[in-house]
């Protein structure tokens, strides 16, 4: 893509209006996560500082560190000669991803349920009931992050929460582009009124068991999925953050 066609794309896709100074970061973390979520910014596509930051009116730093928090959120990843460029939607090392979900999600499930309230539970509840409706895949991603969470959110270990909030956001980007051929719709809805019934009973190793099996059934997926994608040619090394956040 040349660079005046780029500069049109991105234009296109991101907008151009300037962010408040004190709100740039953010603003533009979330615009371009919303790009990334939702496939308007393609898998392969390099975000360079120096674009991003005349598109919008800014500085680099603010961009520098938008693009920091979504490759953290293994969004972006770094690759030789483009720096930045937005991660394909799953990863070679996907099921090792799960078991390690597995492990964190369970611990902060234990951690989390005999601390969950009524309100814990109704709005997890409400997130059910909205994934019973809802036919946009994309907007099914995010219910289905936010539902997971709603059950995890009363675990006293933050950076455990945090560790499990990125693997849940890593997992959305995939069930967005995948959930319709995957069909696990009704399986998964099945799966998550079990485990809100066994939480809101307070039985702690029942609902980390019924959250083992239903992590499982994404794994079985992935694999599929794998099996089944078109083979890449090729893949540019990868280089150290700084490096590539740098260009």
């Amino acid at each position: 893509m040349r660079r005046i066609e780029k500069e049109q794309f991105l234009r296109e896709v991101l907008g151009n209006e300037q962010p408040p100074a004190h709100m740039a970061r953010a603003v533009i973390e979330e615009k371009l996560r919303s790009a990334i979520l939702d496939g308007r910014l393609p898998a392969g596509i390099a975000l360079r500082q120096q674009e991003l930051a005349t598109l919008f009116g800014v500085s680099r730093m603010p961009v520098r560190e938008a693009l920091r928090q979504l490759e953290a959120q293994s969004l972006l990843r770094v690759e030789t000669h483009k720096g930045a460029v937005v991660a394909p939607l799953i990863n070679e090392d996907a099921t090792d991803a799960y078991a390690l979900r597995i492990l964190l999600e369970s611990e902060a499930l234990r951690q989390s349920i005999p601390k969950l309230t009524a309100q814990d539970i109704a709005t997890a509840r409400h997130f059910i009931e909205q994934l019973e409706t809802e036919t946009d895949y994309s907007k099914i991603g995010t219910l289905n992050r936010m539902f997971h969470m709603t059950l995890y959110s009363a675990a006293s270990n933050k950076r455990l929460l945090k560790l499990v909030e990125d693997g849940l956001n890593e997992e959305e980007r995939f069930l967005r582009f995948n959930l319709e051929h995957m069909e696990l719709g009704e399986l998964s809805q099945h799966d998550h009124l079990e485990l809100l019934r066994m939480a809101e009973a307070g039985d702690i190793d029942s609902t980390v068991n019924a959250l083992t099996q239903h992590l499982n059934r994404g794994v079985d997926a992935i694999n599929n999925y794998l099996q089944n994608r078109p083979v890449e040619v090729s893949r540019p090394a990868s280089v150290s953050r700084k490096r590539a956040l740098a260009q």
